[in-house]
């Protein structure tokens, strides 16, 4: 039965969830890190730092956040409040989701977020006097 397919299925998801684990542990040290988070571009009170989804994804804006995590940005308006004459930065709500993700999905977001918080970590050490 060496040849089980079954078998070698098992062994791919075993290497996946493997990955998914040591990711998930090196963004919580890189997050550490990274502190202060910065600010996001174009968001009024969320810290964070983008990370480009991989090609197909449904996902829109994803952060990876100073815990570690990685959620999905939610930026909008109240339109009836603004439609109503309200203050559009009055009306402005900000939200973050965490994003629960399968683990290979997961190998593929925390990759890019581990290459984005580096670069960030490498911007610090070269603005560095």
């Amino acid at each position: 039965m060496a040849d089980d397919p079954l078998q070698h299925r098992a062994f791919a998801d075993a290497i996946v969830e493997r990955a998914a684990t040591q990711l998930r542990e090196l963004l919580v040290r890189l997050a550490r890190e990274a502190q202060p988070f910065p600010p996001f571009p174009g968001a009024m009170f969320v810290y964070g730092i983008e990370v480009e989804p991989p090609p197909g994804s449904p996902h829109g804006c994803v952060i990876l956040m100073d815990d570690g995590a990685l959620y999905e940005l939610q930026i909008g308006l109240d339109e009836d409040a603004v439609a109503r004459g309200g203050d559009q930065v009055a009306t402005r709500h900000e939200a973050t989701v965490k994003l629960e993700l399968p683990s290979d999905e997961y190998v593929l977001f925390a990759h890019r977020a581990a290459l984005a918080v580096v670069a960030v970590l490498e911007a610090r050490v070269g603005s560095a006097p």
